[in-house]
């Protein structure tokens, strides 16, 4: 990166009281996590992530703010944002879900702006610090350039520690439900549950994402999570996983999708149990496109249209592929079925029946307004 570039973005940095890093999949692109972690302790700044940014800093750091934006960030979250009185987006497009529509951070807002490709830099935001250059090399320019820091560490931890507490209060009174349909909620804890250590987790972009993005703790920098989030594919976790096993054969792989994901890739069972592969897939079942539902609801009114289909017993339909399944419909039995399926030693399916999107308080802030 331009050397004037790195010095005005660090002197704004140095002088910002309340700082806060958006991360975007650029980071983990240029395994710049180490580097991220660092300069984020020096400056005594909070770090957020997108989607794809998530990875970029281990949740258990506790400069970890999570993820942000409309589809996985909660109230709590969007006011630390809105609380910063500087904005450094490093690898991050500064897109629409991020920013839930370029409102948090407000247009307003001071912004620095780390990206490698130029035309990304003042897109969206009128940009005081431009620094174009590979996110690695640009924070290890920051870091060296860095004089001392307005911020207090402790204070952003202090930050974090409350907006964290806020965003699990809420998630942990849903998460022990024993409600029928399961919430997404009680799903999400007792997945955490059963994951070890050496995971990727793939989320199609319906009902998994918001939720696993917002509540899923991760607390390992690397690409641990996947959501095809940008385009809204469905049916991307079954195909992406098969992928992913290829790339990391000695990791975990778990798919999680929707039964309209499910419907648009089923076929695929036939490869994974041709080549035997030992992804362990979870179907969220609720008979409904829940991402299009929800929308119809709060955008027009509850006028919902070809949104409804027929529920299907996806336990036997990936048995008839020879897949080992379960289907889950008791909260109670949820927790053993996801456990005997990640140590499942082949293909492994588990077909959870959840509550509907449009009924969920799920973390997207369109349908909560």
């Amino acid at each position: 990166p331009d050397a004037a570039d790195v010095e005005r973005a660090a002197r704004l940095i140095a002088q910002a009281a309340r700082p806060v890093v958006i991360c975007g999949g650029g980071v983990l692109i240029a395994g710049a996590e180490e580097a991220l972690a660092l300069l984020a302790e020096r400056a005594g700044a909070i770090v957020a992530t997108t989607i794809s940014g998530r990875g970029s800093i281990a949740d258990a750091h506790p400069l970890s703010l999570g993820v942000v934006g409309s589809n996985g960030g909660t109230p709590s979250t969007r006011a630390v944002i809105d609380e910063a009185d500087l904005i450094v987006f490093v690898g991050c497009r500064a897109g629409s879900v991020t920013t839930e529509r370029w409102r948090h951070p407000p247009p307003s807002a001071t912004v620095a702006h780390v990206d490698v490709d130029p035309d990304v830099i003042g897109a969206n935001y009128r940009t005081e610090a431009p620094v174009v250059g590979d996110a690695k090399l640009a924070l290890e320019a920051l870091i060296e350039e860095l004089g001392p820091c307005k911020a207090s560490r402790d204070d952003a931890e202090a930050r974090v520690r409350r907006a964290r507490a806020e965003k699990f209060a809420a998630f942990d009174e849903l998460a022990a439900s024993d409600a029928t349909p399961i919430l997404p909620e009680r799903f999400v804890r007792e997945l955490q549950h059963v994951l070890p250590e050496d995971v990727v987790v793939v989320a199609d972009p319906g009902t998994p994402c918001p939720y696993l993005s917002a509540y899923l703790r991760l607390d390992r920098t690397g690409r641990h999570f996947f959501s095809n989030r940008a385009h809204g594919a469905l049916g991307y976790s079954l195909s992406a996983a098969v992928g992913a096993q290829f790339g990391r054969p000695n990791a975990k792989i778990v798919a999680v999708m929707g039964d309209g994901s499910f419907g648009f890739t089923a076929g695929e069972l036939e490869t994974v149990v041709r080549l035997g592969l030992p992804i362990t897939f979870v179907v969220l079942s609720n008979a409904v496109y829940g991402w299009i539902k929800a929308g119809q609801k709060s955008g027009y009114g509850g006028r919902y249209y070809s949104v409804d289909f027929s529920p299907s017993d996806h336990a036997r339909i990936a048995e008839a592929y020879g897949v080992k399944s379960w289907r889950v419909t008791a909260p109670r039995e949820l927790g053993e079925a996801l456990g005997a399926a990640i140590r499942h030693d082949g293909p492994a399916l588990v077909d959870v029946v959840v509550q509907p999107l449009h009924e969920a308080r799920a973390p997207v802030s369109e349908w909560v307004a």
